[in-house]
């Protein structure tokens, strides 16, 4: 479990995250949504060390991650798997050598232990046969999925993924999507997902914390999320024509259903 405690961050004289107070439960899918510059991102960045809060805690688990020793700190992020918004991938090593990388640079393992290992991963995100490409050979998709390999190939308890599904089609988003709410639970890893797709918040997201101007607007589960009497939360959801007469029929239909359940 992952608990954030009264958490700001200022940049010179301008507070970006304001008294933000929150949990991200193991095994879960939690998503941090928010409009682009509600502080999403710094958040994020706080919680896995790239920056430092001006004041606050970030608790792994109960241990301290801002106040942690240097050493203590690259000890902890050895727990941590990250996905980036652009895939991040070495255009000159090929996709087995991608995942392998981690492995390389941390674990003990013999170099057949460690191709056996990125080859279980590569498996796992349904890339076998492309291990011997190179970044530049295979799609934007694809380059996702080799990124979520590398950030499970040492095992973390903790994964976090900044808009994983950025720049893609609504078909590879699902595919990605899946993929990471199925490594969550297989793996039991507490996974923590930037993104404003709206598709991800209802397909996958079991908590779902909401970011507005650097507040902790809302919180709740993708269940609640259509319900929500939160103005700025369903203005951010429900931000087109079209939502909002799909949240209606939602209000409508629940309505008679609750009607129909009483009289029943």
């Amino acid at each position: 479990m992952i608990e954030v405690k009264n958490l700001y961050k200022s940049f010179e004289d301008k507070e970006v995250l304001h008294d933000i107070s929150t949990v991200f439960e193991d095994g879960k899918t939690n998503l941090i949504i928010g409009r682009s510059g509600s502080g999403k991102t710094v958040l994020m960045k706080n919680l896995v060390g790239l920056l430092e809060p001006t004041s606050g805690q970030v608790l792994y688990d109960g241990r301290d991650f801002v106040h942690m020793t240097k050493k203590e700190k690259v000890m902890m992020r050895r727990e941590m798997g990250m996905i980036f918004q652009s895939a991040a991938l070495f255009d000159s090593l090929s996709v087995l050598e991608n995942v392998m990388f981690p492995l390389d640079m941390f674990s003990p393992m013999n170099l057949r232990e460690r191709q056996r290992r990125a080859m279980e991963c590569l498996e796992r995100v349904n890339l076998v046969g492309a291990e011997k490409k190179f970044p530049a050979e295979i799609s934007g998709g694809m380059q996702k999925r080799v990124a979520i390999a590398r950030a499970i190939v040492l095992n973390p308890k903790y994964l976090f993924c900044d808009e994983p599904n950025s720049g893609l089609d609504p078909k590879t988003s699902l595919v990605i999507d899946e993929l990471l709410s199925g490594i969550t639970h297989d793996l039991n890893i507490t996974t923590i997902i930037n993104t404003h797709d709206m598709n991800s918040v209802m397909g996958i997201g079991e908590n779902i914390v909401f970011i507005h101007e650097g507040h902790k607007e809302w919180q709740g589960e993708s269940s609640q999320v259509m319900r929500s009497t939160n103005k700025r939360l369903t203005d951010f959801i429900f931000a087109s024509d079209l939502l909002k007469n799909m949240r209606e029929v939602v209000i409508e239909n629940g309505i008679e259903f609750e009607h129909k359940k009483r009289h029943d």
